[in-house]
């Protein structure tokens, strides 16, 4: 994981726990701005969990500064604070120049009255596939939640198309396209990369891309067979273990605050499909991989489980060939 990642994921999880609430940090390489900054100092990166939080939680209750600067071994890391994306906008324009006030919570207080349209409110989100099918509803969904979405997808044309389209319908930034191949792992690392850059970290994976090739057993040729195997189950693998990887870092300075990750399987999860293998089977071992990440991460209060949907004809793993 690269430093400047690193430590965003660790600052990001520190404002957390001092705060109970999501914060957007924004990583800036180069700091030319006249605004309230707060200095950490850092021997090495072996140092940065504790120190970090440390650091956080001795800032003025109820005030949180502008801006953190993080100076380790000779080099500067500056990154923007803000509660949403507008907020850091405004202190890049020059039009923030006091703290960010906040009422202080404690996250080992579960809130009963929070209704479940609010749980993903202000939460960093990813959907992979996100551009259409499954995935776009669940964009959509997740933005009119209060979520901040990534929406993540091989097609950035239609990725672009749909953030812009939901920035414009809810006056606000709130979504955002990201280029992804989730079958390559490097392009999985980049896109965790630039999400944890803009956003400080990641508060919930929606593990959505998949795909379909259809054929009986006797005819499939293996290529077919191992591209659905690819998407359907390694990438799914690729995934969690990026994003699982950003949400452990936050969990260093939160250990009380929880992250999710939810792969969007099938009924064919559940079930064998005729003349459909390539497909069950991918999705069978698929909720192998959710139990076993599940019993694993559990540790980093990383929750990982998968909705199992039936057919949905009208979208585009079924429609377009």
């Amino acid at each position: 994981m690269k430093t400047e990642v690193l430590f965003a994921a660790l600052i990001r999880g520190g404002l957390i726990n001092k705060t109970g609430m999501p914060w957007i940090l924004n990583y800036e390489k180069n700091n030319n701005k006249t605004i309230n900054i707060y200095d950490i100092n850092l021997s090495n990166e072996e140092e940065a969990g504790e120190i970090i939080a440390e650091g956080i939680m001795k800032f003025s209750s109820g005030k949180i500064p502008l801006m953190i600067k993080v100076n380790c071994e000779g080099i500067e890391y500056n990154y923007l604070i803000a509660p949403d994306f507008d907020g850091i906008e405004k202190i890049q324009k020059g039009e923030v120049s006091e703290d960010w006030e906040y009422t202080e919570r404690s996250l080992d207080i579960i809130d009963f009255g929070v209704s479940r349209g609010q749980v993903v409110k202000n939460r960093v989100a990813l959907v992979t596939g996100g551009a259409q099918g499954f995935g776009e509803e669940i964009s959509r969904g997740l933005v009119s939640a209060g979520a901040f979405v990534f929406i993540a997808d091989m097609n950035m044309e239609g990725a672009t198309k749909l953030a812009e389209s939901l920035n414009k319908e809810h006056g606000k930034t709130c979504a955002f396209p990201v280029e992804v191949n989730v079958a390559d792992e490097a392009s999985v690392e980049k896109m965790v990369e630039t999400i944890a850059l803009k956003a400080g970290g990641l508060d919930l994976c929606i593990s959505n891309a998949g795909v379909l090739r259809a054929a009986a057993v006797l005819e499939q040729d293996i290529s077919s067979f191992k591209f659905v195997t690819d998407i359907n189950y390694t990438a799914f693998t690729i995934v969690t273990k990026h994003c699982g990887l950003i949400m452990r870092a936050q969990n260093l300075c939160a250990p009380a605050w929880t992250t999710d990750i939810i792969q969007i399987n099938s009924k064919s999860g559940l079930e064998g499909s005729n003349k459909n293998a390539a497909y069950a089977g991918s999705k069978f071992g698929s909720i192998g991989l959710v139990q076993s990440f599940a019993k694993e991460l559990v540790e980093y209060r990383i929750k990982v489980n998968a909705v199992c949907p039936g057919n949905f004809f009208d979208g585009p793993l079924w429609s377009d060939p």
